[in-house]
């Protein structure tokens, strides 16, 4: 008779799909050292085009200050063609994305339950990076200060009203996950096509001919750009592009609310209010039958529906948005041709102050106040995915593997995380500085970028030991994440030992 996992003395095992039944009567799939994952059938796929997806949250995290800020400073200082490196870090980021769904569909569990399956030292890793680099309310200082320049209204008192808004409307929530999924639909949507018509009025032809191409300048580096000042910040800008530190592994949490693929087999999380309704919860995950041609060809529609999801939603909108900032940054410099000496003498802000002036030549002052208002969207979007998507990572991991945690709903530790963080960021804004300690900045920025190198490493690990062989990845797939570990890594780590500096 067959035990549903092995001993606590033993050696790992190899995965196995179990072809005899186990002593409780059904099949099993052995994987790690942590619970077999019963076997269950694969949901079918929905239509592989579509508009609205789990992608959505990816997009929110990603359309940030790298795309708003970070690049078109770069392309202010060196012009556009150093945005080649830019399409290699979204590319790497869009395949990074459909290996994180591989797990997560496959499996219906987390990517942190996948690397605790590996060794639950690298779950709990994540877990203390999660807490130091993301429970500072930067993003929504950032968005506050632009809508001050609006309004009028204290930029402090506009972000602790705003946490507590965000606070309260996820715990009224039936179900967390179509709420968050429907508003930031319409932030995003009003943020990519406003920016796009605005770029279209305050740029040219030329500009985004130049954008286009410069994407294209492939091996383009300036010497400058090497220095101790400069080379922090394009390896920061490369790891930037898109969503950055954790928020790929959060993905995994929102595909599973989603129910996509084996999530569908897992209950969602309910905001407090209704979290007396929520299913239990099982202490893992699921795996459907990868001997059965029927199930792998619905893993296959699942596969199709997902790739759409990064190519075109995630790859494409996140390419839309900054190809407008990038347009914006070159018309910027022609109205203030200043802009690229103040951004060398140290003046960080001033790449965003440039394009608020481009906007105004272009259509008036009032454009200025929409590029502000685009500014004070990208804060929001953020802080209500960072803040869910925090809350879900850290919720996820304490209930599976901290012992007692499971006398608690998942919905409560969500709940208990979400206000955690919030009340923090109310007591920083209000007494700290909000980007939190000056004196620890660079240890959270390389914490971030660390914690991208070791996911690509934890993805290779979890996908190609701990999965099927039917439904691993292909060897193209492990080079491109192979190459973003080094990537990420060897560049982090060449930019702290060669200059001393990190990610900036």
């Amino acid at each position: 008779m067959e035990a549903d996992k092995p001993s606590a003395g033993s050696a790992e095992p190899e995965p196995e799909l179990s072809r005899q039944p186990t002593r409780t009567g059904a099949r099993v799939w052995r994987a790690g050292r942590l619970e077999s994952m019963p076997i269950r059938p694969l949901p079918d796929a929905p239509p592989s085009i579509h508009l609205l997806g789990p992608t959505v949250f990816l997009v929110a995290l990603g359309v940030g200050m790298g795309e708003s800020y970070m690049w078109p400073r770069l392309v202010l200082v060196f012009g556009p063609e150093i945005r080649w490196l830019f399409l290699i870090g979204v590319t790497l980021q869009a395949v990074v994305m459909l290996e994180m769904a591989r797990w997560a569909m496959a499996t219906g569990e987390s990517i942190f339950s996948g690397a605790a399956r590996i060794a639950k030292p690298l779950m709990w890793f994540f877990f203390v990076t999660a807490i130091a680099v993301y429970i500072w309310p930067g993003h929504l200082s950032a968005g506050a200060a632009a809508l001050e320049e609006i309004t009028g209204v204290p930029w402090v008192l506009s972000a602790c009203v705003g946490l507590v808004l965000v606070g309260v409307v996820f715990s009224l929530a039936k179900v967390i996950y179509p709420l968050l999924e429907n508003v930031l639909s319409v932030l995003i949507g009003l943020l990519v096509v406003g920016t796009s018509v605005v770029a279209a009025m305050a740029g040219n032809l030329a500009d985004l001919g130049s954008t286009l191409a410069g994407m294209l300048h492939f091996g383009y580096f300036p010497a400058e750009a090497m220095s101790p000042t400069w080379f922090p910040i394009v390896v920061g800008s490369i790891a930037f592009a898109g969503p950055s530190g954790m928020q790929q592994m959060w993905y995994t949490l929102h595909l599973r609310d989603k129910g996509a693929g084996m999530g569908a087999h897992i209950p969602r999380i309910r905001g407090l209010r209704h979290a007396a309704d929520e299913e239990t919860m099982p202490s893992r995950g699921f795996m459907f039958d990868t001997d059965d041609p029927a199930e792998l060809d619905k893993w296959r529609g699942w596969r199709r529906w997902v790739t759409f999801d990064a190519l075109l939603l995630f790859w494409g909108v996140t390419m839309l948005v900054t190809i407008s900032f990038t347009v914006l940054a070159q018309s910027a410099a022609r109205q203030n041709p200043g802009v690229r000496g103040l951004i060398e003498s140290g003046e960080r802000e001033a790449a965003i102050s440039a394009m608020a002036d481009a906007f105004s030549a272009a259509g008036g002052s009032w454009m200025g106040t929409v590029f502000l208002g685009f500014i004070a969207l990208i804060g929001l979007n953020a802080t209500l995915g960072l803040f869910d998507s925090f809350s879900r990572g850290q919720a996820d991991m304490t209930y599976h593997f901290v012992p007692g945690a499971r006398r608690l709903r998942l919905s409560h530790l969500y709940a208990g995380f979400l206000w955690g963080v919030i009340i923090f960021g109310i007591l920083v804004l209000l007494f700290g500085p909000a980007d939190g300690p000056g004196a620890i900045l660079d240890v959270l920025a390389f914490l971030s970028t660390f914690a991208m190198g070791a996911y690509c490493v934890v993805l290779l690990l979890v996908n190609n030991r701990l999965l099927p062989r039917p439904i691993r990845p292909k060897w193209w797939s492990n080079a491109i994440i192979g190459f973003g570990a080094v990537f990420y890594l060897g560049m982090l780590f060449y930019s702290l030992f060669r200059f001393g500096v990190v990610v900036s």
